[in-house]
């Protein structure tokens, strides 16, 4: 099922860039790391679920790239913007080979399954 994502001609053109540019640089970066590693973590401080998904990770032997933008007291406006381009509201986001996989307790399923393994095979 596509997700909504509000069409451009729904936007006033005075308005399109700033919509277009509004934190690109944060997206850029998990893009670049995505391309760059098979698993990415993206989380934030403070948050106990980021930091599960990679103690469960480690265990496993799992090689991951992790970023981390800010915390509760800090930088949201900027996480938003990852959320808008993911569409996934909580953190962490895991990706594994370019594909958002969900957070910790997906990454869980993932692992308990034996699925990931065959995800970074592939």
């Amino acid at each position: 099922m596509p997700r909504h994502i509000l069409p451009e001609d729904q936007i006033h053109p005075a308005i399109r860039d700033k919509v277009a540019t509004n934190h690109r640089d944060i997206v850029e970066e998990v893009q670049a790391a995505i391309a760059a590693h098979d698993v990415v973590v993206v989380g934030m401080a403070q948050n106990p679920y980021p930091r599960r998904a990679r103690k469960a990770l480690t265990a496993r032997g799992v090689p991951f790239h992790y970023l981390e933008y800010g915390s509760y007291l800090g930088t949201w406006r900027r996480r938003t913007a990852l959320k808008m381009w993911t569409g996934w509201p909580t953190f962490p986001m895991i990706f594994v080979k370019g594909v958002l996989s969900g957070g910790a307790s997906d990454l869980e399923r993932l692992l308990e399954s034996g699925e990931l393994p065959k995800l970074l095979a592939g």
